[in-house]
């Protein structure tokens, strides 16, 4: 076994995007694209990770947070000349590199490792290059193969009518060695209609020294490349169709797929039914036999097994159901754990509290956590129960067994097992809204 680098193009300015943001960072299934693609070149255990930069530098510096190397290539002169940068950050490596492109997120570890494979053949390829079939190959470059061997690599702007015929297309990946890659991209010059220097063009000289150079086949969605908000959409979408699928196989219940959208790291058990309209941001982790009703938002939450939610639940970060709780319609949880069999059936707001086994929170509770500068804790005992429109004042503590009166607001701790009843007595004055009816009757007659 070899060392691997990666060398990761991601310097393009992105202006189909039209966004502040830059292109290898938005988002596809709440995570930025270019993470997508370094986890799976993470689990290659690379010894070298090159990020090429461009436009956009500052941001790609603090998302990365040091997990890579930056190059920066200024001007940019085309793909060759962009993985010419990562010389200096390579310096000394002996090993294979990867070349990807930060716009290219779903490229699999195992697509990764057939290139490096291969790369290794009995033929001893100088370039190994992934290529793919796309119903309309239109825009791509093309790969022209005879005898198990590339003969030529040609831009769509440099195809003869002939060459454009052909439907295997060049994804831009590559696999070559590091003591081969700088030699021939030193090589390669900008005679070509865009001026630019081609990575392709490697493949070329490779076979002008007598060398054998191959490609290997991946499915389009592999390599499928996000230039727009319109290809964003459709990468997302086509992600999600993928995802759903799979939960499904895993034993997931979805009783309208096209509604439910996951997250990169939704994690789902067994025998989950998930109603329409259910989202999931990061951060999600379900056991065995959990329903998820109709238009529930979660995120950052863990529910255990047998446990309900929604419909129109929200889960927020922190949020912890234990087994066979349930939040119900309208309810919100954040940085808040419901004990086993606890049940918040509708109209509440539970954030920064801890929810003992069994207790019962009703209609209308809120805990009141936050002052307008810090936040605080609400602990609520074991079989407590809650009666409706209560306004939890944290910090504050009800006892185990213990009863809140309808209508409450409780800014002292309750002990185990006592009711708390914080309302005005009752009133009343007999006839006194007749009497009112009558008066203000009158006095509008009289105008």
């Amino acid at each position: 076994m070899t060392d691997v680098a990666a060398i990761i193009l991601a310097a393009g300015k992105g202006t189909r995007m039209k966004s502040d943001l830059h292109k290898v960072l938005h988002p596809i299934a709440g995570r930025p694209m270019l993470m997508h693609l370094l986890d799976a070149v993470e689990a290659l255990k690379p010894a070298k990770k090159v990020v090429i930069v461009g436009s956009g530098k500052q941001q790609l510096e603090a998302a990365l947070t040091g997990t890579a190397e930056l190059a920066l290539q200024e001007p940019q002169l085309g793909t060759g000349h962009a993985v010419q940068q990562a010389e200096a950050a390579l310096s000394g490596f002996a090993g294979d590199v990867l070349i990807l492109y930060g716009d290219v997120p779903f490229v699999p570890t195992s697509t990764m490792q057939t290139m490096i494979d291969r790369l290794h053949g009995d033929d001893a390829p100088a370039v190994v290059v992934l290529a793919f079939e796309p119903e309309d190959p239109t825009g791509y470059g093309r790969v022209i193969v005879e005898g198990g061997k590339i003969v030529k690599m040609v831009e769509q702007k440099d195809a003869t009518d002939l060459e454009k015929a052909v439907k295997l297309s060049n994804s831009g990946l590559m696999a070559v060695k590091a003591a081969d890659l700088f030699a021939l991209l030193a090589r390669v010059t900008d005679d070509n209609a865009q001026k630019e220097y081609y990575l392709t063009d490697i493949v070329n000289i490779a076979n002008a020294d007598g060398r054998a150079c191959v490609a290997v086949t991946t499915d389009p969605f592999d390599v499928a490349g996000i230039n727009s908000r319109a290809q964003l959409a459709e990468m997302e979408g086509e992600w999600q169709k993928r995802r759903r699928l799979k939960a499904m196989d895993d034993g997931v219940s979805l009783i309208a797929p096209d509604t439910v959208w996951f997250a990169y790291d939704t994690v789902i058990g067994r025998d989950v039914t998930i109603e329409p309209n259910v989202f999931f941001g990061p951060g999600v982790s379900i056991a065995d036999n959990v329903v998820i009703h109709a238009f529930s938002h979660i995120e950052g939450a863990t529910i255990a097994s047998g446990a309900e939610v929604g419909p129109y639940a929200r889960l927020r970060p922190g949020a912890v159901l234990e087994e066979k709780s349930k939040i119900g319609n309208f309810v919100e949880m954040k940085k808040a754990r419901l004990g086993k069999g606890a049940k918040a059936n509708h109209l509440s707001y539970l954030g920064d509290a801890e929810i003992g086994a069994g207790a019962n929170i009703g209609a209308g509770t809120i805990t009141c956590n936050y002052d307008g500068f810090f936040k605080y804790k609400t602990v609520i005992g074991e079989g407590a129960f809650i009666g409706s429109n209560s306004a939890l004042v944290a910090p504050v503590s009800i006892g185990a067994g213990a009863i809140v009166g309808a209508g409450s607001t409780v800014t002292a701790d309750v002990s185990s097992d006592a009711l708390a009843l914080i309302r005005p007595e009752q009133k009343e004055k007999p006839g006194w809204a007749k009497r009112f009816r009558e008066a203000m009757t009158a006095k509008k007659a009289g105008k």
